[in-house]
This record gives structure tokens, C-alpha cells and sequence, in this order.
């Protein structure tokens, strides 16, 4: 052999990992000194199986099952691992895939309310101290006196459209439309007063009905709902798009 030649070879390797008790891969580097035994105390911290309750298998990096990682006592880098090679750990101790990441078969730690509102050192006790948000009564009137004058605009506004109306639709940020009352009143999908509104061109979202009830008839496209203070009934002669000429 040519003493001038050396091998070299890289410290550490990149593997995928897989699991019986998961269906998600996992791409870790780890270095090739390590022992099996040490090499499946740091896979617990990663796949949740107690590292006594693993059996360790290698593929290729074409998925190519080549032996049992079974000898604790032996260097990772003792065994034909390349980078992208996969080690499927099978999980012996029972347990089913997604149990360790199914978050609704978690405990949850709850606290009662009153309990916590005795805390002095929770959030809602900052935010009192603070007075923010809900907890400043004057802020709070403040808003809820805004909100209330707007609902009785909205109420004055909608009293003022009636069905079959022509109207023009203006939303801050969106183009000028034009189009035909088709609906006025409460709705199941929001709060408030509402104004159905089928358009003189498909610029809408809906068929006029919206969560499997239905408001209105129209084409598909041309209907949409608005708010009333965003309506102005009057004169809107239907424009002619010149959709019969050649």
C-alpha cells in the first residue's frame, strides 16, 4: 500500500430516523464514536421510546434493510452507516403510533377561576395592575359606546334599502360596484345588520347563500354581502358591457 495514501473519514454521519411509534422522519448527524447503548439514550430524547425498550435496525439510503444495530457495547461507526442512511427504531414497550404526538390525550393542567384570580403573580393580575385591555373601565365604556353608536348607524342605514333596489357598493380598499338589492336583515354567519347585494358582474364570492343557507338567488360570483353604511341606494343604470356585439 502506498504509504503516502490516507483515509479519512468524516466523524460524524447524517441519518434519517423513523419509528414504529410515529410517522414523521427525523434527520439527525450524530458522530460515529459513540456507542449503541449511548446512541439510544439520545434517540429517546427524539422519538419518546425508553432507550431500553429499543430495537434498532439500519437501512441504506435507498431504503435497503442491511442489519440489527443490537450490540450496545459496539461504535456506531463500527457499522456500515453513510450519511442519508435510515435507523428505524421499533418501540418495544407497547406503546401506538401518535401517542406521544396526539396532544388531546394529554393531561391538562386547569386552575378554577377563583383560584386564579387570586394569583398576584398570573396575567390577569398584570393586566388589572396595568389596566389593560378589559380591565380599564374607561377604555372598555369607551369602545363599547363607539360599538353601540356604530350598530345604530348601521340599524338608521339598513331601514333606508329595501329589496329591488339599485345601489352602488363602496368598501374601503376594493373597486366601486354596482348592483341590485337582493337581501337585508341579520345573518347566521355574522353579527350585525347585512345587505345582500347580487352585482351587475361576477366581482362577488358567493350564489347569494353562504354556509349551506341560502339569502338570495344569483349567479355564482355576483353575489356578496356588505355592511349597510358601505351601500348607497339610487339611480345605477345597469351599464351596457357591449358583451352582443362583435
Amino acid at each position: 500500500m502506498d504509504s503516502n495514501v490516507m483515509v479519512i473519514t468524516n466523524p460524524t454521519v447524517s441519518v434519517r430516523l423513523t419509528s414504529t411509534i410515529s410517522s414523521f422522519e427525523v434527520n439527525k448527524r450524530y458522530n460515529r464514536g459513540i456507542t449503541i447503548g449511548d446512541f439510544k439514550g439520545k434517540l429517546e430524547m427524539v422519538v419518546g421510546t425508553p432507550a431500553s425498550c429499543m430495537e434498532l435496525q439500519l437501512f441504506s439510503p435507498t431504503d435497503k434493510f442491511i442489519q440489527k444495530l443490537d450490540d450496545d457495547e459496539a461504535l456506531l461507526g463500527s457499522y456500515p452507516v453513510d450519511d442519508d442512511s435510515k435507523i428505524h427504531i421499533i418501540d418495544c414497550s407497547g406503546a401506538k403510533i401518535g401517542e406521544f404526538s396526539d396532544l388531546s390525550k394529554v393531561e391538562k393542567f386547569e386552575i378554577p377561576d377563583d383560584v386564579y384570580e387570586k394569583r398576584t403573580d398570573s396575567v390577569r393580575s398584570f393586566m388589572k395592575k396595568q389596566r389593560v385591555g378589559r380591565f380599564n373601565e374607561e377604555e372598555s365604556a369607551k369602545k363599547e359606546a363607539e360599538l353601540a353608536a356604530r350598530e345604530a348607524e348601521e340599524v338608521a342605514a339598513a331601514a333606508q334599502i329595501a329589496v329591488g333596489n339599485r345601489c352602488q357598493v363602496r368598501v374601503v380598499g376594493l373597486p366601486t360596484k354596482i348592483g341590485t338589492v337582493m337581501y337585508v336583515g341579520p345573518v347566521d354567519f355574522k353579527p350585525g345588520h347585512w345587505v345582500g347585494v347580487k352585482y351587475d358582474e361576477p366581482l362577488g364570492k358567493h350564489d347569494g347563500s353562504v354556509k349551506g343557507k341560502r339569502y338570495f338567488q344569483c349567479e355564482n360570483k355576483y353575489g356578496a354581502f356588505v355592511k349597510p353604511l358601505s351601500v348607497t341606494v339610487g339611480d345605477f343604470p345597469e351599464e351596457d358591457y357591449g358583451l352582443d356585439e362583435m
